[in-house]
């Protein structure tokens, strides 16, 4: 699903992120399953992840980045109109996290829902929160991207264990001031054919968890990695590059490309692809791993509060993930 700017155009008018404190190395790994720092790093890039504490919940992550995000675009949470949280680990299954992050921000009048595209659910909130504040049915959003991935983890796949963490991003959006900022053009797309390279097979209605099957670990991660691999790289590239050129922009004119970080291998073949070079490409994933929606969120903030790109410079978002899922934005800042 492509579409050019809204007739009423959106800018991001502040971003936040929060990670937990406990630090899992690969070293720690080493011990837990058989691998070896070489053999993660190698393969994937990452170094370490972040690792929710016990009592802490995705909201509870949420509400950390929301603040960042809120403070820093000046606005108070009672003034908040729409509250989107994407996530695939929600506090419970209803009502939604959105619901929790709601209560705890003291945002009563906001409205608050979550949605599930897996990685690509940043982006996905970002498209509909864009909509609906350009068509008139509210003045702002709180858009965030929140994930406690360590509940979800087979701890004894060495396959998956080592991919990923937890935590949390978000974005304040609201109408875009003349000659400012907006974002430009966004791409969603789905592929549902292949539900079944990255999911949980356990836990919904489809197949419940009970006594009998409590042990086969059906609510943890699966991955086909090889597969999942292929497909995030042509669907990344493609997406990347139709908002570059419904934006009326060329990879020169893209300042920072922020791109989902679920492994180097990944980026550095969308990165070549796309043709923009590599000091112009955000990665953290290498202190974070995987953290699924929350991954774009998290390098949006951080590049920005780093100062990788400033006002009136052009930026790309692209992910990927289950579903199949995909998603990119092109903004001016």
């Amino acid at each position: 699903m492509s579409e050019s700017a809204s007739q009423l155009p959106v800018a991001i008018a502040g971003t936040g992120s929060y990670v937990p404190e406990r630090v899992l190395t690969n070293s720690d790994l080493e011990i837990m399953v058989e691998t070896s720092d070489e053999w993660i790093t190698t393969r994937t890039g990452i170094k370490e992840r972040r690792i929710a504490a016990e009592d802490e919940f995705t909201s509870h992550m949420a509400v950390k980045a929301s603040r960042k995000a809120l403070e820093q675009a000046g606005l108070d949470p009672s003034d908040l109109e729409l509250i989107i949280v994407a996530t695939i680990t929600p506090n419970t299954l209803t009502p939604a996290t959105a619901c929790y992050v709601q209560h705890d921000l003291g945002a009563h009048k906001a409205v608050a829902f979550d949605i599930s595209a897996a990685c690509s659910g940043f982006l996905y909130a970002m498209k509909l929160a864009e909509r609906m504040i350009s068509g008139g049915t509210c003045k702002n959003a709180l858009i965030l991207g929140a994930e406690k991935l360590s509940a979800f983890v087979n701890w004894d796949d060495r396959s998956t264990c080592v991919l990923f963490g937890d935590g949390a991003g978000a974005a304040v959006l609201k109408e875009a001031e003349p000659g400012g900022g907006q974002i430009l053009a966004t791409d969603t797309g789905t592929d549902g054919s292949q539900t079944d390279l990255l999911n949980i097979p356990g836990g919904g209605s489809a197949c419940p968890i009970t006594l009998e099957n409590a042990d086969q670990r059906l609510s943890t991660l699966a991955m086909v990695g090889t597969d999942v691999f292929k497909q995030a790289v042509t669907r990344m590239r493609d997406s990347a590059n139709s908002v570059i050129e419904r934006s009326g922009l060329r990879p020169e004119d893209i300042k920072l490309l922020i791109p989902h970080q679920a492994n180097l291998r990944i980026i550095e073949a969308v990165t070549k692809r796309i043709e923009i070079p590599e000091d112009r490409v955000f990665v953290n994933l290498h202190k974070y791993g995987n953290t699924s929606a929350a991954a774009c969120a998290i390098a949006l903030d951080e590049s920005h509060r780093a100062g990788k790109f400033g006002p009136g410079d052009h930026i790309v978002l692209v992910a990927f993930g289950a579903g199949l899922t995909w998603a990119s934005a092109a903004i001016r800042w």
